[in-house]
C-alpha cells in the first residue's frame, strides 16, 4: 500500500534552494534523513542506486502569462 504525503508552498530563490541542498547533504552523508512536508517529519532510508528523473514543462498562455515547472523525482529501495 502506497502512502503519499503532499505540501506545497511558496519560497523565494534562497529558501528552495536551502531546501534542495538539505536533501542533497543528507544524500551525499548517506545516512537516513527526514524531509519536513507540511507539519509532518517523513524519515527516508535511501540506498543504491537511486533512480533520478527530472520533467521540464513550458507553457505560453495567452491571458494568464507563461509558466516554467520542473519536477525532480529521486527513488530508491528503503535500506532495511
Amino acid at each position: 500500500m502506497a502512502e503519499q504525503t503532499t505540501s506545497a508552498e511558496a519560497l523565494d530563490r534562497a529558501e528552495a534552494a536551502d531546501r534542495l541542498n538539505d536533501v542533497a547533504s543528507a544524500l551525499r552523508a548517506g545516512d537516513e534523513f527526514s524531509v519536513r512536508v507540511g507539519n509532518k517529519d517523513v524519515g527516508l532510508r535511501p540506498s543504491e542506486p537511486i533512480n533520478y528523473r527530472v520533467d521540464v514543462i513550458e507553457r505560453q498562455r495567452r491571458f494568464r502569462g507563461d509558466r516554467e515547472t520542473v519536477r525532480i523525482e529521486l527513488d530508491w529501495k528503503p535500506e532495511g
